[in-house]
């Protein structure tokens, strides 16, 4: 055989349109902080700190020998599943979902806030996006050649989007919208007066609603978060995200919802066909387990998420760091002290104080002046983070 020479290899347009993954930068700073034999605290992930609950792991374990799950499972996956989560929405939040028309299986949250975007976007077509916001809602939409009009969220207005706010001319051309809540970064929940706001706005300007609902199951202070899908009108008008991810720390098994409106999900089922062959059986069986059995492990997470921010922010006060608490998720949307960008910021405390946070402007121009920091380590790891933070002396 001759020699055979390399040739350029020519990548797609859309693969230089990509967003810059930004936390993989982030993990690319903590790891070569931590490779110099630093004893680093790494609070600028979303990544669950616990372990799965012992009854889902069993579950797991009891299932995988089942040599039925050791075929390709149904595309769309077992009904037993969809059924599952029908009856969680039910029990936790009175919505009423057909599990064969209204919910698709995914392989983890992220997926469907990727595929929604190719599902419903032609390019140029607009997509309206909090700042700041969950980076990957850029990536689908940057996939599917769309282009971005931003929502400002500020504290003057709780961390909400203003629809009037919004031109009318970009509100009647816009075909999808995302929102979320709890609020990743700013820890922001909303009521139902929000969505009800939501579901006019999007019914009057013809656009689908994109809920990212993947911290749930995480309100402080007595307060249960709502769903989008609680509200009236919201099936006519979108669909809602859910992920096992946080719920249940379940970040690793990659299970995740998409639920409401029937034409949506029969598009991303249609989309997933031609993608996947659905999750393994036996991780299905075992969400089912976590989804249908005892819910105590469940509050003993949000107790825990919750203690961890009360320490936290008790530390904060220690040093003179100074804002309001989130009303659920478990991140903390923090102001940077005066003199400081928030990448700048993020980089000294990384440098001078070994703690791992996330700079603002990471999740859109409305970040800045912000860090989010996550509440994923116990209670004397995130007041050491904070005391470490109050010796470079820059809150008093």
């Amino acid at each position: 055989m001759k020699d055979i020479k390399s040739f350029p290899i020519s990548p797609a347009d859309r693969m230089s349109g990509l967003p810059a993954q930004f936390f993989a930068a982030l993990v690319g700073k903590a790891g070569a902080q931590a490779a110099k034999g630093l004893d680093v605290i790494n609070l600028g992930q979303g990544n669950p700190d616990q372990p799965t609950p012992a009854h889902i792991v069993a579950a797991l374990q009891e299932a995988a020998p089942n040599p039925e799950y050791h075929r390709y499972p149904p595309f769309k996956g077992f009904p037993f599943l969809k059924e599952a989560v029908a009856q969680r929405y039910k029990e936790d939040y009175g919505v009423t979902l057909d599990p064969e028309k209204e919910v698709a299986i995914l392989f983890g949250g992220k997926t469907g806030l990727i595929e929604i975007s190719q599902c419903l976007l032609n390019p140029g077509d607009i997509c309206l996006v909090p700042d700041p916001g969950y980076p990957d809602y850029w990536s689908g939409v940057a996939l599917a050649g769309g282009r971005m009009e931003y929502m400002p969220l500020t504290a003057d207005n709780q961390f909400l989007p203003d629809y009037d706010a919004i031109h009318k001319d970009i509100a009647d051309q816009a075909k999808l919208m995302f929102i979320n809540y709890p609020n990743n970064p700013t820890g922001a929940v909303a009521g139902p007066e929000f969505y009800a706001q939501t579901v006019e706005f999007a019914a009057r300007h013809g656009i689908v609603v994109a809920s990212d609902f993947a911290y749930g199951a995480i309100g402080f202070d007595g307060n249960q978060p709502v769903s989008f899908l609680q509200t009236p009108g919201a099936k006519e008008v979108g669909i809602e995200f859910y992920t096992l991810s946080k719920t249940y720390n379940m970040a690793g098994w990659r299970v995740g919802f998409a639920l409401g409106n029937p034409e949506i999900i029969s598009l991303i089922n249609l989309i997933q066909d031609h993608y996947y062959c659905s999750l393994f059986g036996g991780i299905q069986a075992a969400s089912a387990v976590a989804l249908t059995g005892p819910q105590d492990c469940v509050a003993e997470l949000r107790t825990t998420y919750e203690s961890r921010r009360n320490a936290l922010y008790n530390a904060m006060g220690r040093i003179g760091w100074e804002a309001p608490k989130p009303g659920g998720s478990f991140f903390c949307w923090l102001p940077v002290p005066k003199g400081y960008t928030s990448a700048s910021f993020a980089d000294l405390v990384l440098e001078r104080a070994d703690v791992v946070i996330a700079p603002g402007i990471g999740f859109g121009s409305y970040g800045e002046n912000y860090v989010r920091l996550g509440l994923l380590a116990p209670e004397a790891r995130l007041e050491e983070a904070v005391a470490r933070i109050g010796r470079l002396g820059l809150f008093r």
